[in-house]
């Protein structure tokens, strides 16, 4: 029902943002047909922002979704197709129409695409796409196997292209259908018919482009398990640059068109008769050069003083040797003349305070009977005999007197 208002009577607004709510609320969730146009992954925020746009009208809007549920359709891409169920709501108090997304399914071709994205994911972590595994390319291949379509463009392409480079080259070819239901068991048995030709050393699988349904069975997993299980290298030269069927991944090296793969795989006659003159010219200039430096690196040798005159060096060394001898002998003597003047000093001190110096003054030593030096009146008596020694010689003495007292008294 309308809302009845008039400017004498005007609806508050709080009552009109809440009717809008109710409307909304009432809507419920819908499920929409659109476009993909954005996928926004804010750093650190579960939240993930789509913009959606009509397929036929101008017309988009702004989606919020949680990570599982974009998570759980598959992988997307921008520009694909799809079906959402959206649920719209109206905050009040800001006045916005905002639309949640819960759920989110690929259709049409992005349906397909992400079919293949996620085939994609599967062989990878298999490991069918590791680039350690890749076999290297002959260098000058005598026969080449290629499969495509029987009279095709493409094989005119790679049959022209490599025989204008290397006119030697023999070409194997195996057609087979490259589009519709019968294109991958022909040419999975077209692979191995050339795989197990020990002669044939390079297998090309080539189309001329197509769109994203033509090259389909380019991206079937038989068929890529077929190319990784090859014992013999494999070049996938499908379409144009913007041709990427999953073949380009597991094959040992992906060329862009046919053309393109036979220039990769035919080295050019005329290319490899310049390299080698180059090659021949750098290497001449580099014998050269080589022989140029070793030549003055001996006229170097040949002018140093020690080959001008190789007894030079045994003068020079012998004056080095009558010098340090020299100085090893004026070193010794001064020395030993060190040593000599310190040792006549202690001498001088020794004999300064020996008893012999002490006797050569004019004093003496006395002694008891029994050797023992006399240094106190009290330790003889009169009549004692005494020995006294002095310079020149020794005395016997007996005791007439004793006086007490000290030399000074």
């Amino acid at each position: 029902m309308p809302m009845e208002s008039s400017p004498e009577q005007p609806l508050p607004l709080s009552r009109v943002t809440s009717a809008v709510r109710g409307w909304i609320d009432r809507l419920g969730a819908v499920w929409v047909e659109a476009q993909l146009i954005e996928i926004n992954r804010r750093s650190g925020s579960r939240t993930i922002f789509l913009t959606l746009r009509d397929r036929l009208a101008n017309v988009s809007v702004s989606v919020t979704a949680s990570a599982t549920t974009i998570d759980s359709a598959g992988p997307l891409s921008e520009g694909a197709a799809i079906v959402a169920r959206l649920k719209p709501s109206y905050y009040e108090t800001a006045g916005r129409l905002s639309y949640y997304c819960d759920a989110i399914t690929p259709i049409g071709e992005g349906k397909l695409l992400a079919q293949l994205e996620q085939r994609k994911r599967m062989l990878q972590a298999e490991g069918l796409f590791a680039r350690e595994l890749k076999k290297r390319l002959p260098f000058l291949p005598r026969t080449v196997g290629l499969i495509t379509s029987a009279g095709s463009a493409a094989e005119k392409d790679v049959i022209e292209n490599a025989r204008v480079r290397w006119p030697a080259v023999s070409i194997k070819t195996e057609p087979a259908l490259v589009q519709g239901p019968q294109a991958v068991d022909q040419v999975i048995d077209a692979l191995a018919r050339l795989d197990a030709d020990p002669a044939v050393e390079v297998i090309i699988i080539a189309r001329g482009g197509g769109s994203l349904e033509d090259l389909l069975p380019f991206s079937d997993e038989a068929m890529i398990r077929a190319v990784f299980a090859c014992r013999t290298p494999v070049v996938s030269a499908i379409g144009h640059e913007t041709d990427n069927p999953i073949l380009d991944l597991v094959a040992d090296f992906r060329a862009s068109t046919p053309t393109a793969a036979a220039k990769r795989v035919v080295p050019d006659v005329a290319e490899e008769h310049d390299r080698l003159d180059q090659a021949r010219a750098r290497l001449g200039q580099s014998m050269v050069g080589l022989i140029r430096r070793h030549r003055e690196f001996l006229d170097q040798l040949r002018s140093r003083p020690v080959l001008a005159d190789p007894t030079a060096s045994f003068a020079v060394r012998r004056e080095q040797l009558h010098s340090l001898s020299d100085r090893g002998h004026r070193a010794m003597v001064g020395r030993v003349r060190q040593d000599q003047s310190a040792v006549e000093h202690l001498l001088a001190r020794v004999r300064a305070v020996s008893p012999k110096a002490t006797l050569e003054r004019g004093y003496s030593i006395l002694v008891d009977g029994e050797g023992v030096a006399v240094t106190s009146v009290a330790e003889i008596d009169v009549d004692d005999d005494l020995l006294a020694y002095v310079a020149d010689g020794q005395l016997t003495l007996a005791v007439r007197d004793i006086e007490k007292g000290g030399i000074g008294r």
